[in-house]
């Protein structure tokens, strides 16, 4: 079956005379940017956007597979965090985050003469993703949606492939750790990426830490096979995360899942976004 998902994913980008695509480094991008140099060669760059809002390891590890696969490669800093309404945290903190990075990058596709492509596969349209309001709004293009291409088939093709970010955990920017209404600060994100990573450090390489009132109480998600484990290293997870600036530590007893965040959209009085 992957052979088929393949060969739809390299017809589909073969339409396009360009393509930018935005690579943060995950299994999406990855596979979306690896298949586009392998089908437009020189008419393919793969654009990073930087800000607080991306990890330091996540960073590295863009650059790293761009380098191991050979494909263009650029950065750009984005400005999301200087602007209100993004910081403000509200139901459509995505949406504006994705419009910050249209305008860091549209200058460069049109200095290619292609489109954004952005590495959604047919999963993520059920979820709550205002970021893909703002990218048919900016003409941006999906291959991955348009291949019929699962997140599961996605995996499944970057393994054919032999992509080192087949099976690689999924990572949200850091924002989506931050609750709905608090606000988004880089001092808060700065908080949240030492939190993860010294829990990581203690061998939980799946987890999240959701920050909570106003960035003082940190809610650690693992998977449920590891919140035993958790549990009996309680003290130790208490002193990292205390560390790393957060008051408070508690492990979620639901255990890890993706998303989790929207449970407080609800609450929220949402406003709209155009």
């Amino acid at each position: 079956m992957s052979a088929s998902e393949l060969a739809r994913l390299r017809q589909r980008i073969s339409a396009e005379d360009a393509l930018v695509v935005a690579f943060s480094g995950g299994v999406d991008s990855a596979l979306l940017a690896a298949v586009a140099h392998e089908v437009l060669g020189p008419r393919m760059l793969a654009v990073t956007a930087v800000s607080p809002s991306l990890a330091a390891a996540e960073r590295r590890q863009a650059k790293e597979f761009a380098r191991t696969r050979g494909f263009p490669h650029v950065e750009v800093c984005t400005d999301e965090a200087e602007r209100p309404e993004y910081a403000a945290n509200d139901g459509n903190r995505c949406y504006h985050c994705k419009s910050a990075l249209f305008d860091a990058i549209e200058p460069l596709a049109a200095a290619l003469g292609g489109r954004i492509a952005l590495g959604t596969n047919l999963d993520d349209l059920g979820d709550h993703r205002p970021g893909q309001r703002a990218a048919a709004q900016r003409g941006a293009v999906a291959p991955m949606v348009d291949a019929g291409l699962t997140k599961q088939a996605v995996r499944r093709v970057s393994r054919e492939l032999g992509l080192a970010t087949a099976d690689k955990p999924a990572a949200a920017c850091l924002a989506s750790r931050v609750a709905y209404g608090d606000p988004v600060t880089p001092e808060v994100l700065g908080r949240i990426e030492r939190a993860e990573t010294a829990v990581r450090a203690l061998g939980f390489e799946v987890c999240r830490v959701r920050a909570h009132g106003q960035g003082t109480v940190a809610r650690l998600e693992v998977p449920e096979d590891d919140i035993a484990r958790a549990a009996a290293q309680r003290a130790e997870l208490d002193r990292v995360v205390r560390e790393a600036g957060f008051q408070f530590c508690a492990v979620d007893l639901g255990g890890f899942r993706s998303g989790r965040m929207n449970a407080l959209l609800p609450l929220l009085p949402v406003r709209s976004a155009s």
